[in-house]
């Protein structure tokens, strides 16, 4: 991230930390508020969070239709359906009504709300300071809470969910101090497989065939056809964390750090995961150039995206590893130690990409078929987290 605004940076950090490492007078390109007919036409939502508010954008015209005051550290993700984000802050879980702009009444409270997946016809939250899991139909949160499934952790844990078609749920193991792994259980709460072959597990991806990775500090463990499988790294520390999968690949896009010791390390390889074949290719990013957690997507064919710190979006062919692309896109940026700080970040849907750039309050929207920047929009505060609306699949 570039650096935010810091006075008051403190009291906001402190205030945060609960939430999981994982205002008025906003306008258009012209810095004047939307028009109500454009709120009337809003298309495809996207959501960017700052200090003090989100602001929802109109995917297609990438204007700003809606800022949604909400005070906090506040981090989004799709919900699963064509109107909602889900808003993870202090207190819990929140649904964001991104077409009408507005926080609703759907709340999941709980301390430390971390991941939210979503696969197949099922959005999974998981709230690391209680270890519950929800899992629930997003299409029914057009009619408030949906009557979801609810599992709970042995112990809390900074954890994540997946739910399969077939009802069964993987699901990490772990402590506050530790996380050794992950066990499934079937529709009915029965344990059905364990493994606690995966050291400091964090972050999951599913690729085709539901085929589930957990990223663990020495590889990947994978959940196929019913049982666990440990798939190496090719060092004693090839650490694994944050994935991006789609059903058109088995191979997933990971990130991968080798310094155990680093306070923040800034990765200069990434992971390519090939489900099928069960191995793991490293591949060295362009010459000078790192990247962030906010950094991984996948694109409408499955190629693999990755934001670079010298400010091109790189094309990963997931079969060959070989950079096809590399777009320029935003100036050169440096990711900051502390995770919360604004940095480029990418959210990726269908052919777009909308990349943002806080050092210039900028948000741009990339054509992923032609790799130009089709529009810009500078916004009032400082972009952080961007995601929208995407349904699940």
């Amino acid at each position: 991230m570039t650096h935010r605004r810091t006075r008051g940076l403190v009291a906001l950090v402190a205030a945060s930390l609960a939430l999981t490492a994982c205002a008025s007078g906003a306008g258009g390109e012209n810095g004047s508020p939307a028009e109500s007919s454009a709120e009337a036409a809003l298309k495809e939502p996207v959501a960017i969070t700052y200090e003090g508010g989100i602001y929802v954008l109109d995917g297609e015209a990438l204007e700003v239709v809606h800022n949604v005051a909400l005070p906090g550290f506040n981090r989004v993700n799709p919900a699963g359906n064509d109107t909602n984000v889900v808003v993870s802050t202090e207190s819990g879980f929140r649904m964001l009504d991104a077409v009408v702009g507005k926080m609703t009444d759907v709340t999941y409270p709980g301390a430390k709300p971390g991941h939210v997946v979503l696969h197949g016809d099922r959005t999974i939250l998981f709230t690391d300071g209680s270890g519950e899991v929800n899992s629930f139909d997003p299409k029914a949160l057009a009619d408030g809470k949906p009557h979801g499934r609810q599992y709970k952790t042995a112990q809390p844990h900074h954890g994540v969910a997946i739910e399969l078609a077939d009802g069964t749920l993987v699901v990490t193991l772990g402590t506050e101090e530790s996380r050794p792994g992950a066990i499934a259980v079937d529709k009915d709460g029965k344990e059905i497989a364990r493994s606690e072959e995966c050291p400091g597990v964090h972050g999951e991806a599913v690729a085709r065939g539901e085929v589930v990775a957990l990223g663990c500090q020495d590889g990947v463990l994978l959940f196929k056809n019913g049982a666990f499988v440990k798939v190496k790294s090719d060092r004693a520390y090839g650490a694994i964390a944050t994935q991006v999968g789609t059903e058109k690949s088995p191979v997933l896009l990971g990130d991968y750090k080798i310094d155990p010791d680093a306070e923040r390390e800034f990765p200069e390889q990434f992971a390519l995961v090939d489900t099928a074949a069960q191995k793991i290719q490293v591949v060295p990013m362009p010459a000078g150039a790192s990247y962030s957690f906010r950094s991984l997507a996948r694109g409408p064919q499955g190629e693999g995206l990755i934001l670079g710190t010298d400010g091109k979006l790189h094309v990963v062919d997931p079969t060959s590893g070989k950079l096809t692309n590399s777009w320029p896109v935003v100036a050169a940026w440096k990711e900051p130690m502390n995770w919360q700080e604004p940095r480029p970040a990418l959210f990726a849907r269908g052919n777009d990409a909308y990349i943002t750039e806080p050092a210039t309050r900028t948000v741009h929207r990339l054509d992923l078929a032609t790799g130009k920047v089709v529009r810009s929009v500078t916004l009032d505060a400082i972009p952080n987290e961007i995601s929208g609306t995407l349904s699940a699949h």
